[in-house]
């Protein structure tokens, strides 16, 4: 891409400027080996004396990971380095260990499997990290506890004064609510947690009081400051830009406190970030001295793909406040395709005519690109939507999703970080009800050998009878309520409560309470709030197990395969850090609801509100660089084609927009009539 000349950014390099989509991409200086130093740059710095830490500014599909674990095997002593075999000497004569954390238990995978085995390296997620640091300080915790509750009270005491009418009921019920919250915790002896689940019960933490409480307690207890660095004198963070302020700022206030003795390294692109518990802009807050490597290869996309995300993060867009800091990539030298189309259609339509719709813009991209992932019979694209509502209604399991959605708003939908299970009080029926449900083949025949596999894996079978007779007779009736439940199943009109009714009548499946109470309990659910936000949460209950069991029941294998990544779509959000050959961005503000994000406001098809002109004014963080972030991100997951299909109020607004930002030629434009 085309360079601002005499302009430069933090890392003293100059700043990325595109002229507009068609912009070429340098690929000559360096070629596809212009980032090979890094790997040795970063060695140097974590084997220095002083050692020094360093921020890796790593782009989309830049070959981030395959770095972190090439400079993990040198400074463990896996492959043959000279500084790195001092390195790995010295951790081991004092039984210290390298600490990486990821975003992802997937991530956490992926390095682990990558790096193989190495006993100088501990790699797990924030979370998994924070509970180790301070599991059994049940104390500490409890104090660090209080104080947080402490500083909640204060800020709502703020916030009431700050009012013009003063204090108020809810204010002084919210004041009462945060006591009696500080009251439990005092009484509470010991605090548990469970990083691949929902804990419950007295002294459970969840997964963001663990990272809070965790930061707390790395500020104020020099005992544990001392444990991180004897334990871990170097600590790598992935996907930095998204890791949670309190902690992050935490560990850097640690490293600037212990220089040479406890060091950083943090990897990540802030052009990626999607969550508001990281830092705005992570690179204004890296401290000064420290090293900033980048990696400006794009090993991933096609050149078009390439151009396209360096010209969206390149834009001059009202309501913009986020800086244009970072690089442009270039795309590999092979890699010298790609193919972009933007279709723009009419918001006003309903779901199942945009369905339809995109349906042709897939057969636009089959003609386009001759790839039969596009076909309509293979369909093997990755669809992206802005929120899960959306995805629920194009994948056909909405009605599910809306009950999960008020059975626990939390788990609900799948996470990023691999949060993945659903709520945990519909348990059997994501888990073995669905796996017994896959031992009857299209027909109705069951394969008996996997049915018994499934009972014995949720452990069913373990309390048959002794006596022969009666251990015959109980499964008997097992058998029968199995029989019975792939008889409704196969109903194509069947329900939820339909399915779940021969397997509770039997006992088939260690159940939830919570559900069996509820599927008993035969008064009607109350009526929807004019105000959601004010339901009681019995009512909310209520009205998610109703939905629940008056589901079609063909929706529950849909759902499931949504939360766990196995559909063909996902949100924008859930799929940071994936790739994918060809992708299909679905942009429908009307339908996803939400207000954080507006692609109408993007694409110039709605005008900036007057929050967003505030905020603006006041330099702080708009809809606009939400989107924008938003929109390179899913961009960047597309290896060798992309459609973006945007669902605007004024189609006309938009496309003189488009036409006016230059991210797109003239026939990557498609109208849809």
């Amino acid at each position: 891409m085309a360079e601002r000349s005499g302009e430069r950014d933090r890392w003293g390099h100059p700043m990325s400027g595109v002229a507009g989509a068609a912009a070429a991409v340098d690929v000559t200086a360096g070629g596809n080996e212009r980032d090979a130093h890094v790997v040795e740059e970063i060695c140097g710095y974590v084997t220095g004396q002083p050692p020094k830490s360093f921020f890796l500014f790593a782009g989309a599909g830049s070959g981030k990971t395959r770095t972190l674990v090439e400079v993990l095997r040198r400074v463990t002593g896996v492959v043959a380095h000279e500084a790195g075999d001092v390195f790995a000497k010295r951790l081991r004569s004092h039984g210290q260990t390298v600490r990486v954390i990821t975003y992802t238990k997937n991530a956490t995978n992926v390095v682990s499997g990558r790096l193989g085995e190495n006993d100088l390296t501990v790699v797990s997620t924030i979370h998994a990290f924070c509970w180790e640091l301070i599991d059994g300080f049940d104390a500490d915790i409890r104090e660090g506890l209080l104080a947080l509750k402490d500083d909640e009270l204060k800020q709502a005491k703020l916030e009431a004064a700050a009012k013009a009418r003063g204090e108020t009921d809810k204010d002084l019920a919210r004041y009462q609510a945060i006591a009696e919250e500080a009251e439990a915790i005092r009484a509470t002896e010991k605090f548990i947690y469970h990083p691949d689940k929902n804990t419950y019960g007295p002294g459970a933490l969840s997964h963001t009081t663990v990272l809070r409480v965790a930061a707390w307690l790395i500020d104020n207890r020099p005992t544990l400051q001392r444990i991180l660095e004897e334990r871990h004198p170097l600590v790598l963070i992935d996907e930095s830009q998204d890791t949670m302020r309190g902690i992050l700022d935490a560990l850097l206030r640690l490293e600037a406190a212990r220089p040479g003795r406890f060091s950083l390294g943090l990897l990540g692109d802030h052009r990626q970030r999607i969550y508001p518990d990281g830092h705005r802009d992570l690179p204004s807050h890296v401290p000064e001295g420290w090293e900033l490597p980048a990696l400006r290869m794009n090993h991933r996309s096609q050149k078009r793909v390439v151009e396209l995300i360096n010209a969206i993060w390149d834009a001059d867009l009202e309501g913009r406040t986020q800086a244009k800091a970072g690089f442009a990539q270039h795309p590999r030298g092979e890699k010298s395709g790609g193919l972009v189309r933007l279709f723009i259609g009419d918001a006003k339509q309903d779901t199942e005519a945009k369905v339809q719709r995109e349906r042709d813009c897939a057969a636009a991209m089959l003609k386009a690109t001759g790839v039969a992932a596009w076909s309509d019979d293979v369909r093997s694209f990755k669809t992206l939507a802005l929120e899960h509502k959306l995805a629920a209604k194009r994948g056909r399991f909405f009605e599910t999703y809306v009950a999960m959605d008020l059975l626990d708003e939390d788990a609900a939908a799948p996470k990023s970080n691999g949060e993945r299970s659903g709520p945990s009080m519909v348990r059997p029926l994501l888990g073995p009800v669905l796996e017994l449900y896959g031992c009857f083949n299209k027909v109705g025949e069951v394969d008996e050998f996997r049915v018994m596999n499934v009972l014995r894996a949720a452990k069913s079978l373990q309390a048959l009878p002794e006596d022969v007779d009666e251990r015959r007779a109980e499964l008997t009736r097992l058998h029968d309520a199995v029989l019975a439940f792939g008889a409704v199943a196969r109903k194509p009109d069947a329900t939820v409560r339909e399915v779940l009714q021969p397997l509770l009548a039997a006992g088939v499946f260690d159940a939830d309470a919570r559900l069996t109470d509820a599927y008993m309990d035969p008064t009607p659910p109350p009526e929807p709030p004019k105000v959601i936000s004010r339901e009681d949460p019995a009512d909310r209950l209520k009205r998610g197990w109703n939905y629940l069991f008056e589901a079609p029941w063909e929706q529950i294998g849909l759902y499931k395969a949504y939360l766990n990544g196995e559909a063909e779509l996902a949100t924008h959000q859930v799929v940071k850090g994936s790739e994918f050959p060809h992708v299909m961005v679905v942009m429908d503000d009307s339908e996803a609801g939400g207000f954080l994000f507006s692609y109408d406001k993007l694409f110039g098809a709605k005008e900036l509100s007057a929050s967003d002109k505030t905020n603006v004014e006041e330099g702080k963080e708009t809809s606009i660089d939400r989107t924008l972030r938003l929109l390179y991100v899913t961009c960047s997951r597309a290896e060798e084609s992309l459609a973006l299909v945007l669902w605007t109020a004024n189609p006309d607004a938009a496309v003189r927009a488009v036409e006016a930002a230059g991210w797109f030629h003239a026939d990557e434009v498609v109208v849809l009539s």
